[in-house]
């Protein structure tokens, strides 16, 4: 059984794009549309998230605060977070580390980008 990522976002599109690639890297795929679903997921799921990859803009719940309350939980304070966000500011980008990201990448961005840096932060 592969590493489980699980990706975050509110585009149904990005989400099928994101999964295909990690798929056919052999990555086991949770998918939420919002930081709220992505919570309910990891704690309902039997095999343990390897990485989340989560954008920063959703409903109910956005991104920052789904990645604070990942560092504030014992079982996923040290759980890779990439941010793959449409905010280029330079703000955003300091926030999301200040708050425990992992790596930050912008929007629209390249597949092998994507995937080099999961294999960065799962190595």
């Amino acid at each position: 059984m592969g590493k489980t990522v699980l990706v975050v976002d509110d585009s149904s599109t990005i989400v099928k794009i994101v999964a295909f690639a990690l798929r056919d890297r052999g990555f086991d795929v949770m998918t939420a549309s919002d930081g709220m679903e992505a919570m309910e997921k990891m704690s309902k799921s039997e095999s343990p998230v390897s990485l989340v990859i989560t954008d920063l803009n959703m409903p109910n719940l956005d991104g920052y605060s789904l990645i604070d309350s990942l560092r504030n939980s014992p079982e996923h304070s040290e759980t890779p977070i990439i941010i793959l966000t449409s905010e280029a500011g330079e703000k955003d980008k300091e926030r999301g580390k200040a708050l425990g990201a992992s790596a930050y990448l912008v929007k629209p961005f390249k597949s092998s980008t994507l995937m080099a840096e999961v294999e960065k932060q799962l190595t």
